[in-house]
């Protein structure tokens, strides 16, 4: 008979994967509580959450797909599609709008080839939208990774992507 991380592990998850969530159950009241921890872990080890890694999480967790699916796809940093390996969000508030920040997603997009929402020839970026990042008095703001990047302009692509 074979083990639950066994199981799992063909299914769609790693070892290392099923032990990190597994410790984060100590953490909560209930397994499902673990789900977003779940996928992040999950996206950290492969950059992104496929469907066979995301039904082995709801079966680790204990949980119909479809609601951790809705847990997925509400979080927008869940990326539920393979991404670059440096993530752009793009704030596309109103307050950025205002300031310019289209052009400054006009700029990187033409700059890496890529319309909004896909990823660079060479794999290293994947520009997204984002609805705000809450820096409104630095607008336009951008993330490169987990940096926040304040008071972009088209002029500052160049500055961005040599980071």
């Amino acid at each position: 008979m074979q083990t639950l991380a066994a199981t799992l592990s063909l299914t769609g998850l790693s070892p290392a994967e099923i032990q990190e969530i597994q410790a984060e159950f100590r953490h909560y009241p209930k397994k499902a509580a673990v789900s977003v921890e779940a996928l992040k872990i999950v996206q950290k080890h492969r950059g992104w959450v496929s469907d066979a890694s995301l039904t082995a999480v709801a079966d680790l967790l204990e949980i119909p797909p479809a609601q951790l699916e809705a847990v997925a796809t509400f979080y927008n940093l869940i990326y539920r599609q393979p991404v670059g390996n440096t993530v752009i969000h793009i704030c596309n508030s109103v307050s950025c709008w205002l300031m310019g920040g289209d052009r400054f997603r006009e700029r990187l997009c033409q700059t890496l080839r890529v319309e909004l929402g896909e990823m660079s020839a060479d794999g290293k970026y994947t520009v997204l939208p984002i609805v705000c990042l809450g820096a409104c008095d630095h607008a336009p703001v951008a993330m490169l990774g987990d940096e926040l990047l304040l008071n972009v302009n088209e002029n500052s692509v160049d500055w961005v992507l040599g980071r």
